[in-house]
């Protein structure tokens, strides 16, 4: 659908546009209030604000943006990458409503590394820009904790909050506390340990949280042999207990391969709403850091944008240095000194499948709870897509679905099956006999129940379905819209065929069929539906048969007749089991005359 956008300041806007530069920069949008509505990049500020106003939209929301638009502002910048860096910034800052929702990450730790004399490593849901390292976010507050404890007791760092500057310590200012007296704590406050060595803890630290753990573990081993050979047997027990820690955290880790190292890994799934970019951090073979980003989309924001602007926030994030990135799709060059790459095969192509499939789970998790707040939730989200796949003009929540069902022309039957708020309603299941079609004709019996069907609703004044699925293609399509033009149902019911082979969808009048997404929750419900008549039918054909047959073999019982035979299934429930009967137990049933000739039938059968 094609949206008009209609702008009474146009001339106005026209004028500001043509004197726009065909340089990288970026550009803002304002309503009559004077508040930016809208923040957007561009390799060419002329062409791409141009764009906005020179074509009709195919979103409804991106016509809204245009038409509440009164004035416009942009900003020259050196490059695309640095355009696409300053939008990321301003839209955190501004949060226009037009702009897609960088979703708050405040819910996930960071471990913080202080930048001050001795510095407090300490867990953190708030970033200050004051010179400390920050490391994470993390999505388990159980990792964050056991890397504090590792760090807490392997390396004794203080937890105080005291200014610990040369001046402070000479002149005596702080004393020792409880946490130096039980061995958690060297006592820096009244100089009783050295900063330098201090700070090799730090490095440490910093080299661990990094995904360097081999070589701090490499430098413990060193360190503690030297100090066997030394005699130093108490110190070298107590860097024995750091290398066994460090060699747990490591353990711990995803080992991918010790070929990949120092890449970065983002892939992105999303819904109607919402789009989810994962990634994975790999240091030296292993996966060191893994979180995944939430982005609420405003207007109809491309893949590649969405993906894009999760990787400059995440990188910003991390501190990222990594000038290889793993990506899905292809996407433009415009960071400095990074290489974008699509992996094919091997390891790499290992890692992004892994990436996807961590987002596709975030994804389900977070469809999952919004189901079990609001069950409602996805029964409208699951209507909405099947109206839209196949552009319905209501919202089909009550559909129905026909199969024939016979055997080489006998006994031909059909079922119907309803669904209603796309889940099975059994009470609603009806079967049908074929009354009115000769031998096998699967097109003459779905004219024949579609009109017995709707020709009853109608008669009924109960309510009519918004949806019609037949199972077959154009032939069995065709038959079904015989009865409902026969009925005046045109119009007022959507009909549609699907076709097993290519599970194709046809609508009456157009020979060229639909192809739905094979993973689309349309296509699902549609298979379901079919697969339930089919089912539902060919179980009340098996029953009708079945009946069928034992009616004819003891019909064929010279003698016994059509009341006798009711008594003797009433009383033994099948013909297996009056064969298995001794003579006494059938005259007890039907007497000794009737008895004696079915037991004697019976008996010549076996013998024979």
């Amino acid at each position: 659908m094609k949206y008009q956008t209609v702008n009474k300041n146009l001339d106005y806007l026209k004028s500001l546009i043509s004197v726009l530069p065909h340089q990288p920069g970026i550009y803002q949008f304002f309503d009559n209030t004077n508040t930016i509505i809208y923040i957007g990049k561009a390799k060419d500020l002329r062409k791409r604000v141009y764009s906005y106003f020179s074509k009709t939209h195919e979103h409804r929301k991106t016509a809204l943006l245009v038409r509440n638009i009164t004035d416009i502002k942009h900003m020259v910048v050196e490059s695309e990458q640095d355009a696409l860096l300053l939008e990321n910034n301003l839209i955190k800052k501004y949060q226009p409503r037009y702009n897609i929702r960088l979703k708050d990450d405040k819910s996930y730790p960071w471990i913080c590394i202080k930048n001050e004399a001795f510095p407090r490593v300490f867990s953190t849901r708030n970033l200050i820009r004051d010179g400390s390292k920050y490391f994470g976010p993390y999505t388990s507050v159980y990792t964050v904790r056991t890397l504090l404890s590792l760090f807490k007791s392997e390396y004794k760092l203080r937890t105080c909050n005291y200014n610990l500057s040369k001046e402070n310590i000479e002149n005596g200012k702080y004393k020792v506390c409880l946490e130096y007296h039980i061995g958690n704590c060297y006592g820096p406050c009244e100089g009783y340990y050295q900063e330098d060595k201090y700070n090799e803890g730090i490095e440490d630290i910093t080299d661990i949280l990094k995904g360097n753990v081999s070589g701090v573990i490499k430098h413990l081993k060193e360190l503690m042999d030297d100090m066997s050979e030394n005699l130093q047997f108490e110190e070298a027990i107590k860097i024995k207990e750091k290398f066994d820690s460090l060699n747990r955290y490591q353990s711990r880790s995803t080992v991918v391969s010790p070929v990949i190292t120092d890449i970065d890994v983002f892939s992105i799934e999303e819904d109607e709403n919402f789009a989810y970019i994962n990634y994975l951090k790999i240091i030296k073979g292993a996966i060191i850091q893994t979180y995944t980003l939430e982005i609420k989309k405003v207007l109809d924001e491309t893949q590649e944008e969405l993906l894009l602007m999760g990787i400059i926030e995440i990188r910003q994030k991390i501190f990222s240095n990594a000038r290889e990135i793993l990506v899905p799709l292809k996407l433009k060059n415009v960071i400095e000194n990074i290489t974008f790459r699509i992996p094919q095969r091997g390891e790499k192509r290992q890692l992004l499948d892994l990436s996807q499939r961590n987002a596709k789970y975030f994804r389900l998790e977070k469809e999952k709870q919004a189901v079990l707040k609001n069950p409602k939730i996805r029964t409208d989200r699951i209507l909405n897509t099947i109206k839209n796949d196949l552009q319905l003009k209501e919202l089909p929540v009550h559909i129905e679905c026909f199969d024939n069902s016979n055997l080489q022309g006998t006994e031909p039957v059909a079922a119907c099956v309803v669904f209603k708020n796309a889940k099975p309603s059994k009470k609603d299941y009806r079967h049908f006999n074929i009354k009115t079609v000769e031998g096998p004709n699967d097109f003459a019996s779905m004219e024949e129940v579609v009109y017995r069907r709707y020709k009853r609703l109608l008669d009924e004044k109960r309510p009519l379905p918004q949806l019609i699925v037949v199972d077959g293609g154009k032939g069995q399509l065709s038959s079904t819209m015989k009865s409902i033009d026969e009925l005046n149902l045109r119009g007022r019911i959507t009909v549609i065929g699907i076709a097993k082979r290519l599970e194709e969808i046809y609508f009456p009048g157009d020979s060229v069929p639909i192809y739905i997404n094979k993973n689309s929750e349309s296509l699902k419900v549609i298979q379901h539906l079919r697969d339930e008549a089919h089912r539902f039918g060919i179980t009340f054909h098996r029953n009708k048969r079945s009946k069928t047959f034992i009616s004819s073999e003891l019909n064929s019982i010279e003698g016994v007749g059509q009341k006798t035979t009711e008594k003797l299934l009433k009383d033994f429930k099948s013909v297996k089991n009056i064969k298995a009967q001794k003579l006494k137990a059938l005259e007890d049933s039907i007497g000794k005359s009737k008895a004696g000739i079915v037991f004697n039938y019976f008996q010549k059968s076996n013998d024979e």
